[in-house]
This record gives C-alpha cells, structure tokens and sequence, in this order.
C-alpha cells in the first residue's frame, strides 16, 4: 500500500454530495489502515462560483502553489477525483513531472449540461475522454457507466464500488413517533435541489400521505413554490439525516442522470426501500435485489416498494462495505514514479 496518498479534488466541504462523502469515508478509512492522506481541494485556492452553477466553486489554481503542495505531500500514490480546474492542473503537473495517477468519473456531468443548457453532451464527453486518458486507471461505480464509457471510447475503466455506514445508518432509529405530524405514508427525497435531479417528477407524482425532501440547491424556491404540499426540511447530516431515512416508509429516487445515489444505500440500511426509475445507477444499486421497485411509472414504483420488508432492505444493504471500497481503490492507485 502507498504510504503517502494525495488526492487532488473540486468538489469537498463544505459542498454535501456523494463525491465528498465517499472521499471523507474513503479517507478515514486509509488513515485507518496506516496511510498518510494529503488532500488538495478548493479550500487551498481562491475560489468563484461556476458560471450558471452557482452551488460550484471553481478554484483559481496558482500552478507554483501547487507545485508547492504537491512537493510537500511527496506523495506515493496520486488519484485526480474530478476533472474540474484543480483536476485539470494535478493533471498537468502529473504528465510533466512524469508521475503516474488514477482518476474517477462520479457524474455523467455532460449529461446535466445538455438538460440545463442544450450543451452538446458529445462536446463534454470528447473533454473528458481526454482528461481521463492520461490516467493509469480511470474508476467508475457501476458495471453499466463502465459499459458506456467504454462504447464511447474511453479505455482503462475499473471498477470501484460504494458502501455505506451501517452502523449510523441503522433500522434502530426507527421510532414511530418521528414525522408523526405528518399523515403516512411518508414518501422521501434525500439531495441537491437542482435541475438534473429531476425532483419535480417526484413532487408532481400522485401519491398519498406526504412528501418530505431533504435537502438544498438552486431549484428549492421553485419547488417549494410549485409543490406547496410538500414538506422541506433543509439539509440534514450525521443523526438527523439517518433518523429521517428511518421514519420514511419509502425513499424515491427520481434522478436519470446519477451515476450511482449513495442515498440510496444510505436509506436501505434504515431498512427503507427505494423507489426509482429503470436507469443506470437504480439498476446497478437496486436490479432484482428485491429491496425496492424500479418503474418508468414513478408513482407506481414508490407504492409498490410500501410492501417491501424493511429486513430485507438491511440485509441487502450491508453487503456494501467501505473496506471494499478501499480495497479496490487501491487496487488501482498506481505508484506515482515507476
């Protein structure tokens, strides 16, 4: 194993999404096992809101600076998690100074681009084809996005799966007391408020009892002004995010553009199954396993996961081990020199 692993990120905190908890799990878990982890993230460099996305904060990278940081680290193994500006210039660096990285694709970011602002997908995809064939090794989620990837060209594609936190996470916060204001049964969102997570679908489904989302982003005022019934509850973390996937009755995913949905393990670990439309991601996530339903009919698939065992969803979900996750990471970190 690298003793000394740096890792070159746009996206961490105070940013809530599955990019920066699978880097904060992933992290502590290799300090666990031995390794000195150095993280490079946009708290290092000045920062401006992405253009149109102002929820992203792009870094305005020094290449001195970070040539500093780098050197300091002296780092054994390097991994690029993003492909935004600081990626783009860990990459730099890395080809010049001959040094070998892994890299990982967590968005089919393209894709949002083309929803919101008829960006030419194939554009986005040819930039990241190149990004990407620069790295040793370049990890996906799921077996389907490493299909695709692979029929658009990109090669050097792995594996690396998610997991998930069992234990706070965990059906004993189930209490029959939690969300009793609101009539069952008591349907879930848990993410970013914004375009491409498609939560209107879910909003404007028919379905009884309630509608509870969970989380912030630059479409929340125009839901909560569309979808008046629903109930907003803000961004929830630790204890009190896991105490609401533990008082749903069903956690509906409404996104066709994720990649994985961390989410989704985060919910069925509470034992509350997942609705969720056929699509890459639910359809790795999910496929037969039985622990929730997947539906073009979103509203049917979110009644139907009502009958799903919470038993079953637990047991499904603790197949999902971070120290898999770790394993296969570094797995495929290669030796920076050599």
């Amino acid at each position: 194993m690298a003793r000394s692993i740096l890792i070159i990120t746009d996206n961490w905190h105070p940013e809530v999404n599955g990019i920066v908890t699978t880097l904060v799990e992933l992290i502590a878990r290799l300090k666990a096992r031995g390794a000195s982890v150095h993280v490079i993230s946009p708290l290092d460099f000045p920062t401006l809101n992405m253009p149109f996305f102002a929820e992203v904060r792009l870094s305005l990278v020094g290449g001195k600076k970070l040539a500093g940081l780098i050197g300091r680290a002296s780092p054994d193994g390097i991994h690029l998690a993003t492909e935004g500006p600081l990626g783009l210039a860990g990459r730099r660096y890395c080809i010049k100074n001959d040094l070998r990285f892994s890299s990982a694709m967590h968005t089919h970011f393209p894709d949002y681009m083309q929803l919101r602002f008829k960006f030419p997908a194939n554009w986005g995809y040819a930039y990241l084809r190149w990004f990407h064939g620069a790295a040793a090794h370049t990890l996906v989620p799921t077996p389907l996005v490493a299909r695709a990837l692979k029929a658009r060209g990109f090669s050097g594609v792995e594996l690396w799966t998610r997991g998930v936190d069992a234990d706070l996470f965990s059906p004993e916060r189930r209490c029959k007391d939690r969300f009793a204001e609101y009539p069952g049964p008591r349907f879930l969102y848990v993410g970013r408020l914004a375009p491409e997570k498609n939560v209107a679908a879910f909003l404007g489904a028919s379905l009884p009892g309630t509608k509870l989302v969970v989380g912030d982003g630059p479409a929340k005022s125009e839901l909560q002004s569309k979808f008046g019934d629903a109930k907003f509850l803000g961004e929830l973390k630790g204890a009190a995010l896991a105490d609401a996937y533990a008082g749903a009755d069903c956690l509906v995913f409404p996104s066709r553009t994720d990649t994985f949905g961390i989410v989704m393990l985060e919910a069925l670990a509470t034992g509350t199954p997942v609705a969720a439309y056929p699509v890459p991601g639910p359809l790795d996530v999910i496929g037969n396993s039985g622990a929730g339903v997947l539906d073009e009919d979103l509203a049917r698939a979110a009644l139907g996961a009502l009958g799903i065992s919470r038993d079953l969803c637990r047991e499904y979900a603790l197949g999902f081990s971070w120290e898999t996750v770790v394993d296969e990471f570094l797995e495929f970190l290669p030796v920076a020199k050599g």
